[in-house]
Order: structure tokens, then C-alpha cells, then sequence
């Protein structure tokens, strides 16, 4: 059976988003009715999307940090207030670091956490 955890290591953003989008025009149509196992995939290749979405969001959070970029344009860039995508930063660090924690290879170690925090600074900044 297809998981998103199963297959996150092994595609790429881009390689999944062109199977996804093969299989939902297949099933949008209807000429060619997915099968049980197309569908089940189809619903991982949705859920590791979103997953390396967010990853790669929060990357160029940091790298907007790192240029100068105050959190009201980083908001405003991405739809949300300042308060909102601080927060949500927030949260994907505390993620990563809990990652960290209970795989010890994957997510932020205790260093890059620190690092990310003092570079994240507070929501007025």
C-alpha cells in the first residue's frame, strides 16, 4: 500500500505534483476510472505535497529573514499577518525540533533551533 511516509523520501516535489496532477485529470475526466491503488496514491502524492510545500514554505521564511525581510512583509507576502506567520514559523520549528527528538536524524537539532529562533526574533521585527 502507498503511504506518504513511505514515498516522501524517494520523490520530489515536482515529480509528485506531475503524478498527482496525471492521476487527477485521469480521474477528473473519467476516460480512464482510477483503480483502488491509483486513488490510495493519488491521496499520498496529495499529503507529500502538502508536506514538502510547508517544508519548503518555511525555507524561504528563513531565507527572507536572513535578506531583511521584516515579519509584516513576510505576512503580507503570503497572505497572513505579521503576528500569524511568526507564529506559524514558531510552530515549525518547535515541529522540527520535536522531530528531532524522537528520530534523532531527522527535524532541527538543538543548535539549528537556536539558530532558526535568533533569526526568526520577535513578530514586530
Amino acid at each position: 500500500m502507498v503511504t506518504p511516509d513511505g514515498i516522501e523520501r524517494d520523490i520530489t516535489l515536482t515529480s509528485a505534483a506531475a503524478r498527482y496532477d496525471d492521476l487527477w485529470v485521469r480521474d477528473a475526466v473519467g476516460e480512464s476510472p482510477l483503480g483502488r491503488e491509483e486513488v490510495l496514491e493519488m491521496l499520498a502524492l496529495g499529503e507529500v505535497i502538502a508536506r514538502k510545500a510547508v517544508y519548503g514554505r518555511q525555507l524561504a521564511v528563513r531565507s527572507a529573514r536572513r535578506a531583511g525581510a521584516s515579519w509584516a512583509q513576510i505576512g503580507a507576502a503570503i497572505g497572513v499577518s505579521k503576528q500569524a506567520a511568526w507564529e506559524a514559523h514558531g510552530k515549525w520549528i518547535d515541529d522540527q525540533a520535536e522531530q528531532h527528538r524522537q528520530s534523532d536524524y531527522q527535524g532541527l537539532d538543538e543548535e539549528q533551533v537556536e539558530s532558526l529562533r535568533r533569526l526568526a526574533g520577535r513578530a514586530d521585527e
